[in-house]
């Protein structure tokens, strides 16, 4: 990341661009502003940004098509600006490859908050634990997970297709079997940052991944649900270089 980051602002509104603006600018940022998706391309080609922050609701292209764009080249961090308690939107995004999201209206402090909590996440030097090669394969139950190519197989050797959400939030309970995991401790793992009071993004994904590898979804075994706790995996993992 460059000494000064870059922060790309797409968004419709001119007041909110401008506003945010002069907000992160006071805060030792760079600041770019576009109105929709062939303004984000313009700037993108001739300049590098560090974070996108980048609203849903935009003329033409969505904020959706925007980022499976950026996702499908570049690994520039996302946060959403989505419509005040739209869960639906959330799930989505952070689907996508969104890094965080935030509610409109929103408060331009928090926003500065995320987009550090997300620059620190995405440019901090790896330790050494960190660098070290994680097994190719993960297997659990007869399924096996390739993390290298982010594939998971049935026991029956059928490809099963995963999101990219469901692919880390799978990953973060292989790392982990056995240990009751909180909803924050699975955002913290996948995402990076904690639940807020009405966030159902990882009981959305739970769901998702039970009616998968399940064979009772509505009883599952697998990952089970701890009252008042979060989630467990209840499967051994082996590892596979």
């Amino acid at each position: 990341m460059a000494q000064t980051p870059h922060v790309l602002i797409v968004d419709d509104d001119p007041e909110i661009r401008q506003l945010v603006g002069q907000f992160l600018t006071q805060h030792g940022f760079r600041v770019s502003g576009a109105a929709d998706g062939p303004a984000m391309r313009r700037i993108l080609a001739a300049d590098t940004a560090d974070l996108v922050v980048l609203d849903i609701m935009l003329p033409g292209e969505d904020g959706f098509s925007l980022c499976r764009q950026l996702r499908g080249g570049s690994k520039v961090p996302v946060i959403f600006l989505t419509a005040a308690g739209d869960e639906t939107d959330r799930v989505v995004g952070l689907e996508l490859g969104a890094d965080d999201y935030l509610g409109k209206p929103f408060s331009t402090r928090e926003l500065l908050a995320r987009i550090r909590a997300v620059l620190r996440r995405t440019t901090a030097t790896p330790s050494a634990e960190d660098q070290k090669p994680r097994p190719t394969c993960l297997v659990f139950s007869g399924w096996r997970l390739d993390t290298g190519k982010r594939q998971l197989y049935s026991p029956e050797g059928i490809l099963v297709a995963l999101s990219g959400g469901e692919f880390d939030l799978l990953t973060a309970f292989l790392d982990n079997p056995h240990v009751v995991l909180t909803r924050d401790q699975l955002l913290d793992l996948t995402r990076g940052r904690i639940a807020g009071p009405f966030d159902r993004t990882i009981d959305v994904q739970v769901g998702r991944i039970r009616r998968k590898i399940e064979g009772d979804p509505k009883s599952p075994s697998l990952i089970k649900t701890v009252r008042g706790g979060g989630y467990i995996l209840t499967s051994d993992v082996d590892s596979l270089c």
